[in-house]
């Protein structure tokens, strides 16, 4: 069982076989196999038997497995089949082109980016909204401090207005 180079996502050739020369999206990737299985290509059928009423049963097409040998990742830079290489890049492990050098998870890494920077925009926000929130807050402390400052202005006046008249 070998390190598998190719990856969910990835258009591949295929070299050997019924299929040969033709492309695909990879779909799902078993590494424990080292097969991969291919959009559209290698179709196998099935006869699928009902197991209750509602299912349907009949001839059912699916793509099959193919040997990760058999198959080679297509740069989508260069657009040639190559070789994949891994390296070390910023303490992240990123698969490039042997043929070009071009990093064959630029996708990927810029997809994680723009998830950061969302987290990162809703931290913002968040905190945005806490601050307004304790403005609003602030803001209502002083307009209830300065009401009820200016009921007890009243109120000492009402005061003094009937000492006098009482005097």
């Amino acid at each position: 069982m070998a390190n598998m180079k190719i990856k969910k996502g990835d258009t591949v050739v295929i070299l050997t076989g019924k299929e040969n020369g033709k492309t695909g999206e990879v779909l799902e990737c078993f590494p424990k196999e080292n097969k991969v299985t291919v959009k559209n290509l290698n179709m196998i059928v099935k006869h699928k038997k009902p197991r209750s009423a509602q299912d349907k049963g009949g001839i059912v097409k699916l793509e099959g497995k193919i040997e990760v040998s058999n198959v080679m990742v297509i740069c989508p830079s260069c657009n040639k089949a190559t070789r994949v290489s891994m390296e070390m890049t910023s303490d992240k492990k990123v698969r490039k082109c042997k043929k070009c050098g071009a990093v064959l998870d630029a996708k990927k890494v810029a997809k994680s980016s723009k998830k950061e920077d969302k987290k990162a925009s809703k931290v913002a926000s968040k905190v945005a909204s806490k601050e307004k929130a304790t403005e609003v807050k602030a803001t209502k402390a002083k307009k209830a401090a300065s009401t009820t400052s200016k009921k007890e202005a009243k109120s000492s006046k009402t005061q003094k207005s009937t000492v006098k008249s009482e005097a």
